[in-house]
């Protein structure tokens, strides 16, 4: 099991972190270690969910062509007429 030192604590901080683990029955050390794992848990689902929210709002691409052929097809349906866009300084 790993170690995990962390200097220069503000004393505030500190103290507010006893009192919760106090309060949660725990010591400062089994404290910490349940506020990471909370806090990661909490950003690991938070992705999933937009993930999720972002694939139900777009749907996903679906054709039965290879790359190859899609990007032949974009290929040939560019123009070339030859118009050109001057940019100004």
């Amino acid at each position: 099991m790993a170690t995990l030192q962390i200097k220069g604590m503000d004393d505030d901080l500190y103290r507010a972190l006893a009192a919760r683990a106090a309060q949660d029955r725990r010591s400062i050390s089994q404290q910490v270690t349940m506020i990471i794992q909370d806090f990661l848990a909490a950003q690991r689902t938070s992705a999933e969910k937009t993930t999720a929210a972002f694939l139900e709002l777009c749907g996903s691409w679906v054709d039965d062509r290879c790359a190859e052929e899609i990007a032949d097809e974009i290929r040939s349906a560019r123009r070339s007429g030859g118009r050109s866009i001057d940019v100004l300084d």
